[in-house]
């Protein structure tokens, strides 16, 4: 089955330029949405591989839905792409537990690196909690 990715922006063109360049080079399913209100219930009532969010969305900014993201699964992935890009947003989005912050304009290999590089970690993350959960069975703890 193939990884599931929501995109989250609030500009439709930059929601179509994300969306073409993943079903262009990649397999994964995209789901796109231009209301972060509507994200944060999509994170709830669906399975997400990765989360990519805008910074600056009006109702909802990308560091609030990254805190809902977390509250749901920790392990989730969260890349927030802005063209507000300070080192202080930056920092407090890694803080907060976002996988990657990028600034636009970015180059099309620079998000598919990243995507590439949060799947792999995630894949790792759950590989590490089923031998956590594994070992607890054989040793009882």
């Amino acid at each position: 089955m193939a990884e599931k990715i929501l995109i989250v922006d609030d500009e439709p063109d930059m929601l179509k330029l994300l969306s073409m360049i993943l079903k262009e080079k990649t397999p994964y399913e995209i789901i796109t949405t231009n209301n972060p209100i509507e994200a944060v219930q999509l994170v709830k009532t669906t399975d997400f591989d990765l989360i990519i969010t805008d910074l600056k969305m009006p109702g909802l900014d990308g560091l609030q839905l990254l805190e809902e993201v977390k509250k749901k699964n920790e392990d989730i992935p969260v890349v927030i792409i802005t063209a507000y890009g300070t080192i202080d947003s930056a920092t407090e989005a890694i803080e907060k537990g976002g996988f990657d912050f990028i600034t636009k304009p970015f180059k099309k290999e620079q998000i598919l690196f990243t995507i590439e590089r949060a799947l792999k970690w995630l894949k790792v993350q759950k590989e590490n909690r089923m031998l956590k959960d594994k070992l607890k069975l054989t040793t009882g703890n």
